[in-house]
């Protein structure tokens, strides 16, 4: 029966039944010492594996101590970072108070500015803001003035410096302010290089202010001083006269400089009388030299004495090379911008001024690009300044 079962699938059974039941259970025996063989070794490989468990924090021991002093308090206005010399970082807080070393630890900065290595320019997403260290109350407004750690405004609010030791050109364009067209315009079309010059009797002065330095702008102040004639012939109210300066008076220049905030320098409105005064010029250049500002003479008057008076008082000073625009056709315009470019060419550097007509603006945009691809690079009117105090 048994052999009648198998035949059919082409087995046959050849020994006896005990025979083949002993085969069968020696066969099952040795499969299970293998499954058990292959089971130790699976085991083995996991218990044997590296523990890839990030190891348990270390218990925190809690001594009794008293506490330790308390670290200086926070400043209340932001706090300036900068290198030190000695490889570090040194903060400056709102007051004045400069620390480094071991006197940071610890300490809550709150707001910061972090300021390039080398520079104390004002980083630009702050450039629109006055810097609260350079500013102390006037009877006619906000006044400039050196921080208690010695940053002038000259220092932070200065442009973006030369990139290049090629040929550089430093343009500025005036009388912003008066027209909010053509303010608008030189805010907008003019290059980042370019400096703004800022009427202390225009309108919106703030608004603008804000608008050209985000737009990556230096600033200057135009303020209304003596020309020869002077009442007859008057730059308007405010005028700061030679007799006022002779006497310590600045009644007008503060009026002025209460106008604008976040300004480099100051920049002659008129005043050719005033500029050939050196009686006059001394204790004036010594009032900007105080407060931490550059001056421009707008190179207009062949009598001016400012150069002189400025470098034997070592008050930061950049006289004006060429008016771009006493006649304002675009030809005119250009042909001096094309001469300013050969001056710079002869001598390295070269400072043009203009004034923000809609014509001037247009043309100093379209020359400054096609400058650019020539070599000739625009800086700001401070890159291009004698300063006494320019570290080195």
């Amino acid at each position: 029966m048994r052999e009648e079962l198998y035949r059919p699938l082409g087995l046959e059974l050849s020994e006896s039944g005990a025979a083949s039941d002993g085969r069968r259970l020696w066969v099952r025996l040795r499969y299970g010492v293998l499954g058990a063989g292959l089971l130790a070794a699976s085991t083995a490989t996991v218990l044997l594996q590296p523990d890839f468990r990030p190891p348990a924090p270390a218990p925190v021991q809690v001594a009794s101590v008293a506490a330790p002093a308390a670290k200086a308090a926070p400043a209340a206005g932001p706090m300036i970072l900068r290198p030190s010399e000695s490889g570090g970082v040194t903060i400056t807080d709102g007051d004045g108070v400069t620390r480094q070393g071991s006197e940071l630890d610890g300490l809550q900065t709150g707001s910061v500015r972090v300021l390039e290595p080398g520079s104390l320019r004002q980083p630009a997403a702050f450039a629109y803001r006055p810097d609260d260290a350079l500013v102390e109350p006037g009877a006619y407004g906000p006044l400039p003035k050196r921080a208690a750690d010695g940053r002038r405004p000259l220092d932070v609010y200065a442009g973006a410096p030369a990139q290049t030791g090629g040929t550089r050109v430093a343009i500025v364009v005036g009388g912003l302010g008066i027209s909010q067209t053509g303010t608008q315009k030189a805010v907008e079309l003019l290059p980042p290089g370019v400096t703004l010059g800022f009427a202390a009797a225009g309108n919106s002065l703030d608004r603008w202010m804000q608008a050209a330095r985000r737009n990556g702008h230096e600033l200057l102040l135009q303020a209304p001083m003596e020309p020869f004639g002077f009442p007859q012939v008057s730059p308007g109210e405010h005028t700061q006269t030679v007799a006022d300066a002779e006497a310590g008076q600045f009644d007008a220049l503060h009026w002025a400089m209460g106008r604008l905030t976040n300004y480099v320098g100051v920049m002659n409105y008129m005043g050719a009388r005033f500029n050939a005064e050196p009686a006059a010029l001394e204790p004036f250049l010594g009032e900007l030299s105080r407060r931490g500002l550059l001056y421009l003479d707008d190179g207009t008057s062949p009598r001016s004495r400012s150069r002189d008076v400025a470098l034997a008082g070592s008050t930061p000073f950049a006289s004006s090379d060429l008016v771009l625009d006493d006649d304002r056709s675009p030809e005119a315009v250009r042909r001096q911008l094309d001469t300013l470019e050969r001056i710079a060419r002869a001598k390295g550097t070269a400072i043009g001024v203009a004034s923000a007509f809609e014509g001037s603006v247009l043309e100093i945009a379209q020359w400054a690009q096609e400058a650019a691809s020539r070599g000739i690079e625009i800086v700001p009117i401070s890159s291009l300044a004698f300063d006494p105090e320019a570290r080195s």
